[in-house]
């Protein structure tokens, strides 16, 4: 039975020395997906990047490419292309010769390199760039060119080692967009390592977090920034509101945080954790009527900050301090002042005690 998955891990481990890097790792990827492993510098990225490529040796688990064991198969053998940060391009070739190089070392008819090389200058937006020096581009371009390179043998799975890294901000948001769209285009399935959330979302359709060589989630974009499976995601998406609860004290008072979620569940001698996200609380104003089914709390503004397509709101609830970002209408009250705040309920989730 013919199989939609190109990539199936299973148990993977990993040692450096008496250092654990990858720690029962599993997956899959369907064929034309593009996943982000996205974590913390450490966190094993480039390891799991490097075993597939065939660059490392996993200590055990399973890796089956196509529903074959991928061990066995040397890394040159592998269909896999692997794009690194520095591109290591050719600084002496020109971009045709670069995009042309993995071709003619597949012994390929001259013909059939050229016809590549010419879909390939139109796939990444360079056609007329095909006799400059890779030092006459600029990072953008040379970025382009490596892609290319990459793509032109065909690979099955196209493997990206930070390959944003070196650039600005608003290049590596526009390039961001255009990795995708080409490998869409295309329908390669690739593997693109980043510690960058903003890029992991935008690029991904699936996001794999890795935390101490250990798979945190596995899940769409959304749902990873929807529903963080623990403290550890939570906390690496930058969320800040992390309430602990304790089962001993199932008391609802007004305004209280217990109001939040369905203490029912609660049981006494255990501790909870909930999640307010940021972008889910609204202001409201006097006289207004709350939104059906959003509970409220009070606070006091300790900080209210304009930040052009939002405001960053820190309140004060008892013992907590939350952090928010709010619409730019209405405007929040200033710092000192008392505010009301209706919370979404999908914002808040209930994650597991540690």
């Amino acid at each position: 039975m013919k199989t939609s998955k190109l990539l199936e891990v299973t148990s993977l481990n990993s040692r450096y020395g008496d250092e654990t890097v990858l720690q029962g790792v599993s997956f899959t990827l369907e064929k034309g997906e593009v996943l982000c492993l996205l974590g913390p510098s450490g966190s094993g990225k480039t390891t799991l990047l490097r075993i597939l490529a065939g660059l490392e040796r996993e200590e055990s688990g399973t890796i089956l490419y196509n529903g074959k064991d991928l061990q066995p198969i040397a890394s040159h053998k592998r269909q896999i292309g692997m794009m690194f940060q520095e591109y290591a391009l050719f600084p002496h070739k020109t971009v045709w010769q670069n995009i042309a190089f993995g071709l003619e070392m597949q012994k390929l008819e001259h013909e059939r390199v050229q016809e590549k090389v010419k879909a390939m200058l139109v796939l990444v937006g360079l056609s007329g760039f095909e006799n400059r020096r890779i030092d006459q581009l600029s990072g953008g371009e040379r970025q382009r060119v490596a892609l290319a390179r990459c793509l032109a043998p065909e690979p099955e799975l196209l493997l990206l080692d930070e390959p944003l890294g070196s650039l600005d901000r608003t290049l590596r948001d526009r390039l961001t967009a255009e990795i995708r769209a080409i490998l869409k285009s295309i329908g390669v399935t690739a593997v693109f390592v980043t510690h960058d959330q903003a890029e992991a979302f935008s690029v991904a359709d699936k996001v794999a977090i890795l935390k101490d060589g250990i798979l945190q989630q596995y899940d769409s974009p959304e749902n990873v920034y929807k529903t963080p499976a623990n403290k550890v995601v939570a906390e690496f998406l930058g969320f800040k509101n992390l309430i602990r609860l304790s089962g001993r004290d199932r008391s609802v008072p007004e305004g209280s945080f217990w109001q939040l979620v369905d203490h029912s569940i609660f049981e006494p001698d255990s501790s909870y954790l909930v999640l307010i996200r940021p972008d889910g609380a609204k202001v409201l104003e006097k006289q207004e009527q709350v939104p059906r089914g959003w509970p409220c709390i009070s606070g006091l503004v300790t900080l209210s900050r304009f930040q052009g397509a939002s405001y960053r709101l820190e309140v004060r609830v008892g013992e907590e301090l939350l952090r928010f970002e709010l619409p730019l209408d209405p405007a929040p009250p200033p710092e000192g002042a008392l505010i009301k705040l209706a919370i979404n309920p999908s914002a808040v989730k209930l994650l597991p005690s540690e």
